[in-house]
Order: structure tokens, then sequence, then C-alpha cells
């Protein structure tokens, strides 16, 4: 199979599992350290897979969104909401553009290399918080690339309309260990337990009947 994508990256559980199901697709991979409060956690994971996996892997400074975007995410961990995945707790989380100018820049870097796929693993959970995720978005996202670039470059984003719970599954039959993950917005040496992020971690864990072994705090 012809390797055609970018893949961006986190060290998450959404990412890592898009990772593994595409690797065969993906000639590069590529984690941007933006300043959030799980950022140097996350990737240590992002390394380790792509690693793994033999996937050529870069890691992009976007300093300027830590220095002048507002987002409790690029606070401090106790700026984090705790409690549920919903859209009113998890508002505050929202950092101003950030799929948008992330895609933008693995545009450029697969017209650079001659590749015509961006990979991006948001998932129906995410609809509702974050509007750089929704599907109109994506699909809009991928019109403006491809008629920007002279190769054509398209978003592929198959995880859209996929529950956490439904990618856990897939994880599970990749047989991808999820402790080797971060998911927590606190950004702790363990995840927190409490803050959205682990909680929906835990559910999707919990229903896709994966045994835990994530360390909390």
């Amino acid at each position: 199979m012809e390797k055609n994508s970018v893949i961006v990256i986190s060290g998450g559980m959404d990412s890592t599992t898009m990772l593994y199901e595409y690797r065969e697709q993906i000639a590069l991979a590529v984690t941007f350290d933006y300043g959030s409060t799980q950022n140097a956690r996350e990737r240590e994971f992002a390394i380790l897979h792509c690693k793994r996996l033999e996937i050529p892997h870069l890691i992009i400074p976007l300093d300027f969104m830590h220095q002048y975007f507002k987002s409790a995410l690029l606070m401090t961990a106790d700026d984090i909401p705790e409690g549920n995945y919903d859209d009113e707790n998890m508002k505050s989380t929202v950092v101003p553009f950030r799929n948008g100018i992330m895609l933008a820049i693995a545009c450029g870097l697969a017209e650079s290399n001659g590749l015509t796929r961006v990979m991006i693993a948001n998932h129906a959970g995410d609809h509702a918080i974050y509007p750089d995720c929704r599907p109109g978005f994506v699909r809009a996202m991928s019109d403006a690339m491809y008629a920007g670039t002279y190769e054509h470059v398209e978003v592929f984003a198959p995880y859209t309309g996929l529950s956490k719970k439904e990618i856990a599954l897939r994880g599970k039959d990749l047989g991808i260990d999820y402790s080797e993950t971060y998911s927590c917005y606190k950004g702790g040496e363990k995840h927190c337990g409490k803050c959205g992020t682990c909680r929906e971690r835990i559910e999707a864990l919990h229903d896709a009947g994966i045994n835990d072994t994530t360390e909390y705090a």
C-alpha cells in the first residue's frame, strides 16, 4: 500500500490508535509542541510509538500559541476543570483554531514531501466542545487544502463519527497497550483521574472491556 499520508500525532489514545491502524499508509508523523499542560507527557509516547513502528517523526514548536492565545490548556494544571467531558465543563480548554493551524502546517509538510493526505484523529465526542473538530470544519479545511496545493492535499479523518469507546475497540483489536498513551489535561507524571479527559478515557476503556492499567494519581 502506498505511503501517502502525514499524521498529526499527540501521543494520546486516538492518534496513537490511528497511527497503528493506518501505519501502512503513513510516510511521516508530526507532533506539535504548543505549550499545553500535557504536551511534554504526550510527546514521550508519540516518540515511543513512531520509533517502534519506524515512522519518521517531526516535533515542531508552536511557541507563539502559548504566548498569545488564551486557554486553560495553556496555563497551569490548577486551571484545568475537573468533572465530566461535556461542553460547559470543558469549554475553557479550547485552544482557538488549534487544529486549523496544525492542519495548515501539516498540509505544507505533505506537499513538501509529495504526499496527498493529512490524517487527524478527531472523534465524535469532541464535536460539541471543539469547533475545529466538527465534520463541517474538517470538510471545509480539506477543501481549502485541496484548492491551495498543487498536490491537492486533503484531510483524512476517519474517526470523525466514532465514539471514544469505538476507537478503543479498534485499538483493542490492534493489541495497543493504552498505558503507553497519555490523556490527562493536567499534565502530571500520573493521570489525575478527575479531569474531563481522564474521565472520558476511563469510561471508554471500561466500556470497551479493556483492562485499564493506566497509573492514576
